[in-house]
């Protein structure tokens, strides 16, 4: 006579997926779980959803922290319409016209928008003879952006081989130059190589030093636009944590992971700081890649991404932010549109000075942000709501103790923005918010403090990247800024696209969990 076995109760954990991050990436990368059928518990530390791209308000302004525009909707609407779902319905985009301003110390002034006529002339403007370099450069970008973007930045590099198998093209692309001295090779005058080559400094990189690949931004930039998001980039992670919701997921703040749990050599769960352990079939970590590998895993021997490893990387720079508002500035400063690029008196030096000697320098260049010009909801009646942001040297560098330098800094600042932009505003100031690297440590636990991860250098791009999916154990996955293809608001979405390729279907009632792509081959 045979025994027949009862067939084990289905785990209840295996459909279950956690999410350690409410980060944009995280959040995008809890809706394509959502869509795959997976039970999604995403746990913040944060009070609200957004990472970096939360907003804290005060004295009735909406400062929004982190990103400001949004370049590749195509991006948001494909992510949305995964999971069945209308972007539009969910978040009004409005387009920027101009899409930003650059003021040099010379008085001259480049306006960026996305009519290819204002562009030309523009640069006619500026510099005749080098209108022909322009239209090279322009091609340039559009080729780097169908290879860079569309193809390496929508699938996995997880694999050797395919590295290996674009190499052939990264070289012919000149992949090797930087930025800048793609810029150089194509125009000469000195305003119009900032034009082409700062967009690096907004997802961490160094324009000198990065992979001419990211030259793509120039071409986004006129392929799609730039908005702006109604309600600030924290509509968006609002509207994303209702989507994960409505999924039958769920987002917990105030709560912090401690650790990542591994059972039988696989990610099994997290440990929270309160102790508490939840189990799930897979864990994807949102959470810097550093921070992932040197605190949430710090009890697993690591195979790549040891301490050592992690200490020997290049980091992308630290940022220190000034939130203010004013009242009784409805009106004034009318040549101040929502985006100004205000430019110090040295470009190469100073990015030397940020990134390779790691000192805090005299001078500075600012990214001022007024949103209020677009969306009256971020002030209060009669007032504008700002934000000045200069990118400076990461903690690792050491040598600056920012709880005595700050106050220096902003006055430094103060006086730049009198002189340069906004003349008179401190009469006006009613709130103020500052956020140096410490800042960025302590809120986001980004190491050093660094605003962007891991520097997309050529040698921390793509393959060499931390992958989506974890080299160091199986069943764990990753996704925002420090993985591939990188930071940004497209890159941090598009990082869970890629993990939406890589991660199965959630089983169906099954006791165990499918198999799941394991490390690089």
């Amino acid at each position: 006579m045979t025994h027949m076995r009862p067939n084990p109760p289905p785990d209840p954990e295996a459909g279950h997926a956690i999410v350690i991050g409410a980060g944009l990436g995280g959040l995008a990368s809890a809706m394509r779980l959502g869509a795959k059928g997976w039970r999604v518990t995403v746990i913040d530390r944060l009070d609200r959803a957004g990472g970096r791209g939360s907003s804290i308000t005060q004295g009735g302004h909406r400062f929004d922290l982190g990103p400001t525009i949004v370049t590749v909707p195509l991006g948001l609407r494909e992510l949305w319409a995964a999971c069945g779902r209308d972007f539009d319905r969910d978040v009004t985009l409005k387009p920027m016209e101009p899409f930003y301003e650059i003021r040099f110390p010379d008085g001259q002034t480049f306006t960026a928008r996305q009519d290819d006529a204002a562009m030309r002339a523009e640069v006619a403007r500026i510099s005749p003879r080098d209108a022909k370099g322009y239209e090279r450069f322009l091609k340039d970008s559009e080729a780097r952006y169908w290879f860079g973007f569309e193809d390496l930045g929508r699938r996995s590099m997880h694999r050797f081989a395919d590295l290996v198998k674009v190499l052939p093209r990264f070289a012919m692309l000149r992949a090797d130059r930087s930025v800048h001295a793609h810029a150089a090779g194509r125009v000469k005058d000195e305003h119009l190589r900032f034009a082409l080559s700062f967009h690096p400094l907004f997802i961490g990189g160094d324009p000198f030093n990065v992979t001419s690949m990211y030259i793509l931004v120039s071409h986004l930039e006129k392929a799609f636009g730039v908005h702006y998001a109604m309600g600030g980039v924290q509509a968006i992670a609002d509207a994303m944590a209702r989507v994960v919701v409505a999924q039958g997921g769920e987002v917990l703040h105030g709560t912090e992971v401690d650790e990542i749990v591994v059972e039988g050599g696989r990610a099994a769960g997290v440990r929270l700081a309160s102790g508490e352990v939840m189990r799930a079939g897979i864990v994807v970590s949102n959470a810097d890649a550093g921070h992932t590998y040197s605190r949430l895993l710090r009890n697993l021997p690591r195979k790549r991404w040891t301490d050592a490893r992690l200490k020997r990387s290049r980091w992308s720079m630290g940022l220190y932010v000034w939130y203010f508002g004013t009242r009784g500035t409805k009106g004034m400063w009318k040549d101040v549109g929502h985006h100004s690029i205000v430019v110090g008196p040295r470009y190469r030096e100073h990015i030397k000075d940020i990134f390779i000697r790691g000192k805090l320098a005299e001078d500075m260049s600012l990214y001022v942000h007024r949103p209020s010009v677009t969306d009256p909801s971020v002030a209060p009646e009669g007032g504008d709501t700002f934000y000045a942001l200069s990118p400076v040297p990461h903690l690792g560098f050491g040598g600056v103790d920012w709880a005595e330098e700050e106050p220096r800094y902003r006055e430094k600042m103060a006086r730049m923005l009198e002189e340069r932009l906004l003349p008179g505003f401190r009469d006006h100031i009613s709130e103020s918010l500052t956020f140096t690297p410490e800042t960025f440590r302590d809120r986001y636990l980004s190491p050093y403090g660094a605003g962007f991860s891991i520097e997309p250098r050529i040698l921390q791009s793509a393959w060499f990247r931390p992958h989506n999916v974890s080299e160091e154990v199986p069943g764990l996955f990753l996704c925002g800024a420090g993985t591939h293809p990188g930071a940004g608001l497209p890159g941090v979405v598009g990082t869970a696209e890629v993990l939406g390729t890589l991660v199965p279907d959630a089983p169906q009632g099954a006791g165990t969990v499918e198999p799941l792509p394991l490390a690089a081959e």
